[in-house]
């Protein structure tokens, strides 16, 4: 079973940028839908951007922000976050066939 590892979280002002990154331990060619999900404190998880094979898709709240992409070379999935805002404060997790997570990394927006 594939395992995924995410990295790249940390503690940015409002407007800044930061890159997510998934590394998978097993090749992500056959994996058709990998996606990047988020938890705030006391609200559920939501998805965030989903990459298939016919595309990418963002809740409303991160498009035009964010970037969703994937290295099938280097078995790497990443999430690019551009003008950041407090409210994408949150834990982000990596997801694989909608069953496997990562450990998640921590994303705080603050001045």
């Amino acid at each position: 079973q594939v395992r995924l590892v995410e990295s790249g979280g940390g503690l940015v002002q409002p407007g800044g940028s930061l890159r997510l990154s998934c590394a998978a331990s097993a090749s992500i060619v056959s994996i058709y839908v990998m996606g990047w999900y988020r938890q705030a404190p006391g609200k559920q998880r939501e998805l965030v951007a989903r990459i298939s094979g016919g595309g990418t898709n963002y809740v409303d709240s991160v498009k035009g922000r964010f970037t969703i992409s994937r290295d099938y070379a280097k078995n790497m999935v990443y999430l690019q976050m551009n003008s950041l805002k407090p409210e994408d404060t949150a834990v982000y997790y990596c997801n694989a066939y909608d069953t496997i997570w990562g450990q998640g990394t921590q994303v705080t927006v603050s001045s």
